[in-house]
């Protein structure tokens, strides 16, 4: 999931092509299991535009925003191959670290993802004009109240 700052509202990106028409049953113990309304009503609490950063790309729409209880969401679509991917694994930068920041475009954006590195942070304070947050969290724990804490705060520093 991701968020960027359009003028005064923060954006949140936070951590599959063919949508399907309602969500598909979750197996028990999933990731898709353990979402919540409840954590869907604290993300959007947040002083920020959640946008989808997914794989999952419109499917999130689909399949993750109901599960939360959330309405649908912009989605950040990632392009083709762009012939940064061998500097970009030498340098060990996630796959999606450049996107986000053309996408935020000089914007303050945070980015909650399980895939973020320190490479990822270095990369984007060199190659982003304005404020970010590049947060993870373990895939095997999700969001946790210390996470939301954390980018509550940043948000609520702006």
């Amino acid at each position: 999931m991701a968020a960027a700052c359009p003028a005064s509202r923060a954006r949140c990106a936070t951590g599959d092509r063919t949508p399907w028409p309602g969500p598909r049953s979750a197996t028990p113990g999933s990731r898709l299991a353990r979402l919540s309304p409840q954590l869907g009503r604290r993300l959007a609490a947040l002083p920020c535009e959640l946008v989808w950063a997914t794989t999952w790309e419109d499917d999130a729409n689909a399949e993750i925003a109901p599960r939360l209880g959330l309405p649908a969401l912009p989605v950040v679509n990632w392009p083709e191959p762009s012939g940064h991917e061998r500097e970009d694994l030498w340098l060990g930068l996630c796959w999606k670290t450049r996107t986000l920041v053309d996408w935020a475009g000089g914007r303050p954006f945070a980015w909650v993802d399980d895939e973020i590195t320190d490479a990822d942070r270095d990369w984007v304070t060199a190659n982003h004009h304005g404020r970010a947050l590049l947060w993870h969290v373990e895939p095997f724990r999700g969001l946790t109240g210390k996470d939301l804490a954390a980018l509550g705060q940043w948000l609520r520093a702006a």
